[in-house]
Order: structure tokens, then C-alpha cells, then sequence
């Protein structure tokens, strides 16, 4: 690596450990992450692609809580976490919109979606995995509209800080330690806000801010989504998180 690049990894490390740190982080590379959301989308980030530049900027987070040495230089693979996480989020939403099309192209190079699915090489196991991913997706839908929201409400809804989503993941850690309140949840179908807020040292306001995206987690945490409930593990990863 060169010296530019030991600095990034040490910024990286740095952030792993300290929330004040990723958000310096997180907005020291904010035009990186603009950049990256604008090559995905094929149009600088304005009004009309606030979700994917959310997106854009978990991933990013997410990136910093799964890096390793091994895995090379920070910011390729950031750039490759950014680039995942925005064909998932476009997948869902057309999928939710009951108008998918693999067709439709996309960014600068003008691939389309069923360009990012794997081959059809004749690995069952490979589209195996894929239907089921399509059919845990569809199924969380439907969870998610009980409760009277979407994947785009979600996306919006998702901490753009890392401190915030550090304080949502205590909360989710904390549910997950009380059977009896994640009982309540599914049954009333209303987040126990006040109860979460002590248990977890959270502020309430906190979580009012941010009751969609706790719904969607804890919904993928208590219903064996294991798909989803993978991918969300890896943004607890680093932070003392448990699948």
C-alpha cells in the first residue's frame, strides 16, 4: 500500500472504534460517496436521488465495519459495498412496485440489473439462493406493509450517522434480549418506543425519528429472515453486534 493509502486504513481502523470518528470519516469522503452514487445512478446526486445517496452512505458505513487488510486498499472495496447496496435497494423497490424490469439500464457503462445476477453457469445452488432471496424480499414486503410501510419509507428512514445507528443497534440488541417485548411488538403492531428508550439508554426521540427503520429491523430479526437478517448483521459487525 502506499503511505496515502496506510493513512486511509488507519482512519478506517480509527472509525471502527469510535463513533465520533466514523462521522468525521463518513464526511471527510461525503463527495467520494456523492461520486459513487452519481456513476450508480448516471446524474449527479440532487432532490430526486435522496434515498440512493442514503444508501450510498450506510453502505459506506457499512464498509468501514466489515474492512479488513486482507481485503486490499478501502476505497475499491467502499466503492464496491456502495455499488452492491444501491442494486439491492433497486431491486426492492422495483420489486415493491410490482414493475421490475432486468432490462432497464443503468449508470455510465449502461448495464441493467440482470447484468448483476449471477450467471447462468448451472449452479442450482446459485439460483436456489436467488429465488430465495426474491421470495424472503416479497415476504418481508408483506410484513413491512402491516405496518403500514415500505421499502422506500425504510431506506428514507435510515440513520444517516453513524452515532444514530449505533444507538439503533442497541436498541435492536437490546429487544432481542426481551422475548416478551418482541412478543408485544408482532402482536399490537406498534413499536414499544418508551420501553425500548429505557431499556436500551436510548433517547426517545431517537427512536420517534427513526420508527420505520426499527420496525424493519426488528421485523428481519424475529420472523427468520435469514437473507436479510445476514446483511443486516454485517452493520452490527464491529460494534459488538450478534446474527
Amino acid at each position: 500500500m502506499t503511505t496515502v493509502e496506510h493513512d486511509i486504513v488507519a482512519q478506517v481502523y480509527a472509525a471502527k472504534e469510535d463513533s465520533d470518528a466514523a462521522d468525521q470519516f463518513i464526511q471527510q469522503y461525503l463527495p467520494f460517496i456523492r461520486s459513487e452514487t452519481a456513476k450508480f445512478v448516471g446524474a449527479a446526486p440532487d432532490h430526486r436521488y435522496e434515498d440512493e445517496l442514503s444508501i450510498a452512505m450506510l453502505a459506506f458505513y457499512e464498509a468501514i465495519l466489515g474492512y479488513a487488510r486482507t481485503r486490499g486498499a478501502f476505497l475499491p472495496y467502499a466503492a464496491r459495498a456502495i455499488k452492491n447496496r444501491l442494486i439491492d435497494y433497486t431491486r426492492k423497490e422495483k420489486r415493491h412496485q410490482n414493475v421490475v424490469s432486468l432490462h432497464t439500464p443503468y449508470g455510465e457503462e449502461e448495464r441493467t440489473l440482470e447484468d448483476t445476477l449471477p450467471a447462468q453457469n448451472g449452479l442450482m445452488e446459485e439460483y436456489d439462493l436467488r429465488q430465495a432471496s426474491q421470495q424472503e424480499i416479497q415476504e418481508f414486503g408483506a410484513q413491512l406493509a402491516q405496518f403500514g410501510l415500505t421499502f422506500s419509507q425504510v431506506a428514507d428512514n435510515s440513520p444517516k450517522q453513524a452515532r444514530t445507528l449505533t444507538a439503533c443497534h442497541r436498541v435492536l440488541d437490546y429487544a432481542r434480549q426481551t422475548p416478551q417485548l418482541l412478543d408485544r411488538f408482532l402482536e399490537t403492531r406498534r413499536l414499544p418506543i418508551k420501553e425500548l428508550s429505557q431499556g436500551a439508554g436510548v433517547d426517545k426521540k431517537t427512536l420517534e425519528r427513526h420508527r420505520a427503520y426499527l420496525v424493519a429491523i426488528l421485523l428481519a430479526f424475529t420472523n427468520g429472515y435469514e437473507i436479510i437478517r445476514g446483511h443486516l448483521c454485517q452493520m452490527t459487525a464491529g460494534k459488538g453486534g450478534s446474527a
